[in-house]
């Protein structure tokens, strides 16, 4: 039987099962039974959505290039953006992947005008009176290895916190770090793949 989890996986744990240098993984925070494993994954040092399940198809459909996913990320970052580098930023930069250069497709980016209601990280990010932390929303229909960081970074306001809040219509909503809940196929497969 298939299954399907929404985590909100923590900042400072793997996106896996199995331990590795004595870092926190999925394990510390879920118990989902064998052959579960992450869809995608979420670095160390981000944290929220992350899928679980034992369908490989689902694993293929959601990862594969060839299908485009909105996933929405809120940022926080270390400086505030001018309106002209959000504009580059959605135009698309240039950053590097695997050794190569790479640029960027279309995405959209926004401050927020309130800060976003998320949960207090532990230990929190660091904080410089002079310098401000406002939040951005990012929408991107792309997923290379630290995307987001690389992006922000390329236009001049490096990443301090990463929460990933959504992929299509599944959102983090009310979980909190460590929480999950389950999810049956067809609610899945239509908030994702709109069956």
């Amino acid at each position: 039987m298939f299954r399907y989890f929404i985590t909100y996986k923590p900042y400072q744990v793997l996106s896996q099962f199995s331990s590795q240098d004595d870092k926190q993984t999925l394990k510390n925070y879920f118990d989902v039974g064998k052959n579960v494993y992450p869809v995608g994954r979420l670095d160390y040092d981000s944290e929220g959505l992350l899928l679980l399940t034992n369908d490989t198809n689902f694993n293929h459909r959601l990862l594969h290039p060839t299908f485009f996913h909105e996933r929405e990320y809120w940022v926080q970052v270390d400086g505030m953006p001018t309106q002209q580098a959000l504009q580059q930023m959605e135009k698309g930069v240039d950053i590097t992947v695997d050794g190569k250069k790479y640029h960027t497709k279309k995405c959209t980016a926004s401050l927020f005008e309130t800060e976003p209601n998320v949960f207090e990280r532990i230990p929190p990010i660091r904080f410089r009176k002079e310098i401000p932390a406002p939040w951005m929303k990012i929408i991107l229909t792309e997923g290379k290895n630290r995307q987001v960081r690389k992006m922000t970074a390329s236009i001049g306001f490096p990443t301090l916190r990463l929460i990933r809040y959504r992929i299509e219509k599944i959102e983090l909503n009310d979980l909190k770090p460590g929480e999950m809940t389950e999810l049956s196929k067809k609610i899945i497969y239509k908030k994702l793949f709109h069956e």
